[in-house]
């Protein structure tokens, strides 16, 4: 499962990006998905939450993950029709030529994180 290491890249950047802006905890992650990104929603969110159960001085109690799926679309450079393909090489619906080009539908991305700044406890 590829998504276990595209989720673990995605955390640490998004952690190395908190350290520079002095966020401690990890409250939301979103990201958008692209339908032909070759990145299964599900396993993300599995990857997820096993690296937040592993990583509980990163994340807040109720970190979520929040996947934005991006509609895949393609257009035939013969006929210039515009489907909706569900593999990256398709048949063009009105030609039947797989001479497709990719028009969205293959993002793979951090849209956005949030998080807190745990305050130090100073002691007297």
């Amino acid at each position: 499962m590829h998504e276990m290491s595209l989720m673990g890249d995605i955390l640490q950047l998004v952690q190395e990006d908190a350290a520079q802006h002095g966020i401690d905890k990890i409250k939301k992650v979103e990201l958008i998905v692209g339908e032909i990104s070759n990145a299964l929603p599900d396993a993300l969110q599995m990857a997820f939450a096993i690296f937040r159960e592993q990583n509980l001085h990163f994340f807040s109690d109720d970190a979520q993950l929040i996947i934005h799926i991006e509609q895949a679309k393609a257009e035939c450079v013969i006929c210039g029709t515009e489907y909706h393909p569900t593999q990256k090489i398709a048949l063009c619906p009105n030609c039947q030529i797989p001479s497709g080009r990719i028009l969205a539908g293959e993002t793979f991305q951090v849209l956005s994180y949030e998080g807190s700044n745990q305050p130090s406890t100073t002691h007297d």
